[in-house]
C-alpha cells in the first residue's frame, strides 16, 4: 500500500493488528481507570430508552472503545506532548495552515460531488489566496477575507445523496464512526491517491511523513480526552453526539 494515502489507512492497519488480542480483554477497565459509577448499575439490558442508535456490536465497540483509551494515554498522547514540546507554538500554527491547505483537495472534491456551488466555489477561493498570499498555505488569509473553511468529506456526500448511517463502529485508534463514514473514508483516500496533487508518488518518504505529522497534527487539535467525564454513559454519549454531528454536517 503506498504511503501516499491518507493517514486513515495506515492506522486502520495498524489499529487492526491489534484486534486479535481483544478477544479475551475484559470489558470492563480496571478499578482505578474505570467510570466514576459504571453503567451496568445505571443500563439495564431489558429496558427501553427514548434515544436509540443502531449498534449491533456493542460489545465489541465497547471493547475497541478501551483498547482506544490505553493507545490514547500510553502512546498517542506522549508523542503528541513531545511534538508540543519540541515545536514552538508558531511552528506547529504553520504545519496545521499547510496540512489545511493541502486536504482542502477533499473539500473541493466533495463540494462538486454534493453540487454544493458555493462551497465548492469558497473552497476554491481558499486554495487560491492561502497557496498564493498565504505562501503555500503557511497562513490562512482566507478566513479574514470571508471565506471560511468548508469541511466536506466522502461520508457526507453518501449522506447528502440518501446514504444512511448504517451501525455504529468504533475503529482502531480513530474512534467512532459507522459504516457509510468507514466507505467514505476510504474514498476520499482513494481520491487523493488517483489525483495525487502533491506528486507523493514520486517520493515515498514524503507520504510516511505526511501521514505521521497529520496524525499527530490532528490528535493535538482534539481535546477529548477518554474517561474524562467520569459519566457511566460516556460511552453512550459519545456514541449519539458523533451521529448527531454527522447528520447535522450532512444537512448544512
Amino acid at each position: 500500500m503506498k504511503p501516499k494515502y491518507l493517514m486513515v489507512k495506515a492506522v486502520l492497519l495498524l489499529g487492526l493488528a491489534v484486534v486479535a488480542l481483544l478477544g479475551g480483554c475484559s470489558a470492563t477497565l480496571p478499578p482505578s481507570e474505570a467510570p466514576v459509577r459504571p453503567v451496568e448499575k445505571y443500563v439495564k439490558a431489558e429496558g427501553k430508552y427514548p434515544i436509540v442508535v443502531s449498534d449491533p456490536i456493542e460489545g465489541f465497540n465497547r471493547r475497541m472503545y478501551h483498547f482506544n483509551f490505553y493507545f490514547d494515554k500510553y502512546l498517542f498522547l506522549p508523542v503528541v506532548r513531545g511534538y508540543r514540546f519540541v515545536m514552538p507554538d508558531y511552528a506547529e500554527d504553520r504545519v496545521s495552515n499547510v496540512l489545511d491547505n493541502i486536504l482542502e483537495f477533499t473539500n473541493l472534491t466533495n463540494g462538486i460531488l454534493q453540487l454544493k456551488p458555493q462551497a465548492t466555489g469558497i473552497t476554491l477561493g481558499r486554495v487560491v489566496v492561502n497557496s498564493t498570499v498565504g505562501i503555500l498555505g503557511l497562513w490562512d488569509p482566507a478566513t479574514q477575507w470571508g471565506l471560511p473553511r468548508q469541511d466536506e468529506d466522502f461520508g457526507q456526500t453518501l449522506g447528502y445523496w440518501g446514504a444512511g448511517n448504517g451501525p455504529y463502529l468504533v475503529l482502531p485508534i480513530l474512534g467512532p464512526s459507522n459504516l457509510r463514514d468507514i466507505i467514505g473514508s476510504a474514498g476520499d483516500a482513494s481520491m487523493f491517491n488517483a489525483v495525487d496533487p502533491f506528486n507523493f508518488d514520486q517520493n515515498d518518504d514524503w507520504g510516511y511523513i505526511f501521514n505521521g505529522v497529520y496524525a499527530v497534527d490532528k490528535r493535538k487539535r482534539i481535546p477529548f480526552r477518554y474517561y474524562a467525564s467520569g459519566s457511566p454513559f460516556e460511552y453512550e454519549w459519545i456514541r449519539l453526539l458523533y451521529t448527531e454531528k454527522r447528520l447535522l454536517q450532512i444537512k448544512q
